[in-house]
């Protein structure tokens, strides 16, 4: 039994390694087209549009107990560059226990752009896909624009986005860059930050550059009207609306547009609980994607296939194979296994510890934000943040597949008194 064990445990090593690089080095790749993508568009920014040539848009803010953040929200949408009469900004209170609804109001101080869906708290709380289908029954516009209750984005944002999606046919949506404004909290803030950065700038722009395909987030984005109509609106039964919402654009062989000059900032959660709690949902999400488009989608060769096994090698294969090195790491550093196969692991760890580093700061020197204290913490995110990745997988996995928990949407806390600068 101990020689087929030996087998065992050096074929999961061996396997660790090669596919660990695997990811690492279509990543790096990724990382050299987002690159290419912030040249191109440096260098080619394209003409701006002209108001005519802009379509009607509706703006929908799903607020559910926002009052910490949403008046901030409402005063920056109010600065939104578009032309008059063609926006119609729609704050859809949720059934909020608190005055969410009262301090919108408030802050709109009779802009008539903006409109107000009150659902009544017996009717609410039944998830962000449910307020915005019914949000989207009253939409006016030809666009819609999805933007969180804590976000703040910049005046020029939409008008981008909205441009983008009209100089293509081909696109069904445009989705832009969010940044954290509270990313100088706390260390955990920080850790948030170089990981949104480092997603946007390598994996979205990068996928973008080379396949054009990017992942809707739950923010900061731009679809037409029909297209939304066509698929449905959102999966209610969706975790993660937005990468589900991804993969039926995808399945009808329509685009989704990234444009990193589209700005919006979020607030980022800044207790490790409340991380927890929002990272295990997502994980959920991707569990749920993947067992509804899993067998539908086989042998369609689409992006959304693409797409699909993209998922699939990341938050199953790659994180079993960072799992299982950690774990053979550390029973032959007390001695419990020994690896005997022949090779120059140390040399190849120290490698993919400096390539995660180099691909890092490459991307916080987009934002101007490569800085010693930045590197610092990105070194310690190697050894700490990411390792929580692998948590919230298995943690997402354990409540799907063993407790067979019920999917309900829990809603990130937010927290007041937070400025643009993270002060």
């Amino acid at each position: 039994m101990k020689p087929l064990l030996n087998v065992l445990l050096h074929g999961v090593f061996v396997f660790a390694v090669i596919f660990i690089w695997l990811m690492l080095l279509y990543q790096f790749v990724l990382c050299l087209g987002g690159f290419l993508l912030r040249r191109r568009l440096r260098r080619h920014p394209g003409a701006p549009p002209r108001d005519e040539d802009l379509p009607a848009v509706t703006v929908l803010v799903p607020a559910r107990d926002e009052e910490a953040v949403i008046a901030g929200t409402v005063a920056r949408l109010r600065e939104l560059g578009y032309p008059e009469g063609k926006l119609e900004i729609m704050i859809v209170n949720d059934g909020s226990r608190d005055r969410t609804l009262a301090a919108a109001r408030r802050q709109a101080g009779g802009d008539p752009r903006f409109r107000f869906l009150d659902i009544p708290v017996g009717e609410g709380g039944r998830g962000k896909s449910a307020t915005l289908n019914r949000a989207l029954r009253e939409a006016r516009g030809d666009v819609i624009a999805v933007y969180d209750a804590d976000n703040l984005p910049e005046p020029d944002a939409l008008r981008l986005l909205v441009a983008a999606l009209v100089a293509d046919p081909r696109l069904a949506a445009v989705t832009g860059k969010f940044r954290a404004y509270n990313a100088r909290r706390n260390l955990l803030t920080r850790f948030i930050n170089l990981e949104s950065i480092a997603f946007q700038w390598i994996i979205q722009a990068g996928r973008w550059s080379f396949l054009h395909i990017s992942t809707l987030p739950g923010t900061n984005y731009v679809i037409w009207k029909k297209d939304l109509e066509a698929l449905g609106g959102w999966d209610e039964q969706a975790l993660t609306e937005d990468s589900e919402l991804t993969f039926r654009i995808y399945d009808r062989r329509r685009r989704i547009g990234f444009l990193p000059a589209a700005v919006t900032w979020e607030q980022e959660p800044e207790r490790l609980a409340v991380w927890l709690r929002q990272r295990t949902r997502w994980a959920r999400g991707n569990n749920y994607l993947i067992a509804k488009h899993g067998r539908r989608l086989l042998g369609r060769p689409n992006a959304a296939v693409f797409e699909l096994l993209y998922f699939f090698l990341l938050y199953y294969l790659f994180v079993f194979a960072i799992v299982a090195s950690d774990l053979i790491f550390l029973l032959s550093l007390f001695g419990l296994v020994h690896i005997r196969l022949f090779g120059p692991y140390f040399e190849l760890w120290l490698l993919a510890f400096l390539l995660y580093v180099l691909e890092v700061m490459i991307a916080l020197a987009y934002e101007r934000e490569d800085t010693p204290l930045n590197f610092l913490a990105t070194l310690l995110a190697y050894f700490t943040y990411t390792k929580l990745w692998a948590f919230v997988v298995l943690a997402g996995l354990f409540q799907d597949l063993v407790l067979r928990k019920r999917r309900t949407w829990d809603k990130t806390e937010r927290f007041a008194g937070r400025s643009a600068q993270g002060e």
